[in-house]
């Protein structure tokens, strides 16, 4: 272990602090396997707290503020955000190992999403009638409470604005727990909100490990909600622990979204779609298009097409500008990723390109396509890597067939130039969103979540708002005497 490199700490309460587990983990640039720095890791004594600190700031000053302080306080996050683009940009894709070109792309969406809610909480409000003559009815919205929210390792600032920015905007505080692999940004956000003034404990970050002290953090006694983004294995370890005591959930999970294109679809911009949807992160992402499925009629020239276009993408290093797509998560991850490819083509499967491990530095692994059968693991389970699996089908019903085989519903992408086979389509196709004639999966209000296994609850959106507030009804009798709304 080196010695020199900086040491992280968990951030609580306004400040970094020395949890009592004096367990350090070593980060390393996924890249190169060099050492980029060291986290000290919170333990269940430095959650409790967090959850504490929480607690202290709802009930204090984070009480007090109104919705035009909070939208004020998320704008000058936004602020502080924005000015060291360039420095959280770099650091994000050393700690993760993807293209830098993408990652400035979620920098900026980090900064939009808190702008988007920063204007949200004009918003929240309540309403008012009178159920008869004598009865007056009020309804407010109060904040839910002390939220425990959970982020993974692919989009650490990304995730954790989705999930921060909404919170706060509806007045809770938070116990941000980030995978202990990459806590840098989520620690860096914990401290420039410091900055833009938000008051200390409103927000704590604690880098973590999940089967312990995540799982402290979800049965928290003091923690009213908890929102998760990562596997479907541990979203439902999480609604378990949710459940005593009972808390509020949502869960953002995981996914085996479909890209589907119609013969009479515009091919260069299928291809092009298709390749992006897919290869997109390294395709360490939930809402991967990793299964493409394509009309008979034009299966051939489509896969031809895709097969170039992949072939000349760039993979290497991630700092370059000019890559697109760099490096997988870890050696570990690597290795999971093409144990599918293994079994797939020991099954049967057809590897047109890619699927095998390259030699030297890094956790790199090529742009891999697979020709499967409906019923192979590989077309059925979420690889989590640069790995798409491509089938023919024959008319509407057996795409649509096909693109809800599966127990994920997160996303889907149509291709297609007749506008009332495309809404067909999107109607039939179960998934939280459908894209018509693009990959682009994320804009300002527009909701993002998932149908069966890939969760509940949406994010980035107005609707998000209310996964953070409670409604409370106020009855006043305004005549002189009581009235019996039984007579």
């Amino acid at each position: 272990m080196t010695t020199t490199s900086p040491v992280s700490r968990p951030f609580v309460e306004g400040h970094a602090v020395e949890p009592g587990s004096g367990v350090v983990t070593v980060l390393r640039e996924p890249a190169t396997g060099e050492p980029l720095g060291q986290v000290l890791l919170a333990d269940e004594t430095c959650v409790d707290s967090a959850v504490l600190a929480a607690r202290r700031a709802l009930d204090g000053p984070w009480r007090r503020t109104s919705p035009v302080t909070r939208s004020r306080l998320l704008h000058r996050l936004a602020d502080e955000l924005e000015s060291r683009h360039d420095a959280l940009s770099l650091l994000e894709a050393r700690n993760v190992g993807k293209a830098i070109t993408s990652v400035r792309a979620e920098v900026s969406h980090a900064v939009n999403t808190f702008r988007y809610f920063a204007a949200a909480t004009a918003a929240i409000e309540g309403k008012s009638s009178r159920p008869n003559g004598a009865l007056a009815f009020q309804s407010f919205r109060e904040p839910v409470g002390v939220v425990a929210q959970i982020v993974p390792w692919n989009y650490p600032l990304l995730m954790a604005a989705w999930k921060v920015a909404p919170a706060l905007a509806a007045g809770c505080t938070v116990v941000l727990k980030p995978d202990p692999a990459t806590p840098l940004t989520a620690l860096r956000l914990a401290e420039l909100a410091l900055v833009a003034g938000i008051p200390p404990g409103v927000l704590n970050v604690v880098p973590a490990d999940g089967p312990h002290v995540g799982s402290h953090l979800v049965r928290h006694a003091g923690v009213d909600r908890v929102a998760f983004t990562g596997s479907t294995v541990t979203g439902g370890e999480i609604m378990r622990l949710a459940a005593d005591p009972v808390k509020r959930v949502s869960l953002e999970l995981g996914g085996k979204s479909p890209t589907v294109v119609f013969a009479d679809a515009d091919l260069d911009d299928a291809v092009a779609g298709a390749v992006w949807g897919a290869f997109t992160c390294a395709g360490q992402s939930c809402e991967a298009r990793s299964r493409v499925l394509v009309e008979d009629e034009v299966f051939d020239r489509f896969l031809e097409r895709f097969l170039d276009r992949s072939r000349i993408l760039r993979v290497g290093d991630p700092l370059d500008p000019d890559t697109v797509v760099g490096s997988l998560i870890s050696t570990a991850h690597r290795e999971r990723v093409h144990g599918f490819v293994e079994r797939g083509r020991a099954a049967g499967a057809q590897v047109l390109l890619g699927g095998e491990v390259p030699q030297g530095a890094g956790a790199f692994y090529p742009l891999t396509v697979v020709l499967a059968p409906r019923d192979a693991e590989i077309v059925r389970d979420e690889v989590f890597g640069p790995v798409v699996t491509v089938q023919p089908f024959r008319d509407e019903d057996e795409a649509v067939s096909l693109a809800n085989d599966t127990k994920y519903g997160l996303f889907a992408t149509l291709w297609t130039r007749d506008p009332g086979r495309a809404q067909r389509i999107a109607a039939g196709v179960t998934a939280g969103t459908v894209g018509i004639n693009h990959p682009y999966t994320t804009f300002p209000g527009v909701p993002f979540g998932g149908f069966k296994q890939s969760g509940f609850g949406r994010e980035f959106a107005l609707e998000t708002l209310s996964e953070y507030l409670e409604s409370k009804s106020v009855l006043t009798w305004t005549s002189r005497r009581p009235a019996n709304p039984f007579r």
